[in-house]
């Protein structure tokens, strides 16, 4: 079965950045399109932003001018790229795809925005 699996979380400093990657395990399959999502303690998770197959992109406004959505050219990985990172940015970070015409979540990377 095909999963999504998200790295490059980590600790960070307010004003650094991190860059989180979204690729498939199990097997290697194109990402065409992909969403991120995050959610932090006690809250709902909320949409970041996302990429679509034609290379349109959408981001929320609380990070606008600060993430970018990105892919390999193999379509094989997707990125988000998070700079100037504030403390509100803390949250576990999700991708989500369409795989084989199913809805797939991966299983979040923690990121912490702390002096």
């Amino acid at each position: 079965q095909v999963q999504l699996v998200e790295s490059g979380g980590g600790l960070v400093q307010p004003g650094g950045s991190l860059r989180l990657s979204c690729a498939t395990s199990g097997r290697t399959v194109s990402i065409p399109s992909a969403a991120w999502y995050r959610q932090a303690p006690g809250k709902e998770r909320e949409f970041v932003a996302m990429m679509s197959a034609d290379r349109t992109t959408n981001y929320s406004d609380f990070v606008k001018g600060r993430f970018t959505v990105s892919r390999d050219r193999s379509w094989n990985t997707m990125y988000l790229q998070m700079n100037n990172l504030k403390p509100e940015d803390t949250a576990v970070y999700y991708c989500k795809a369409g795989i084989f015409g199913r809805e797939v979540w991966g299983q979040g990377t923690q990121v912490t925005v702390s002096e």
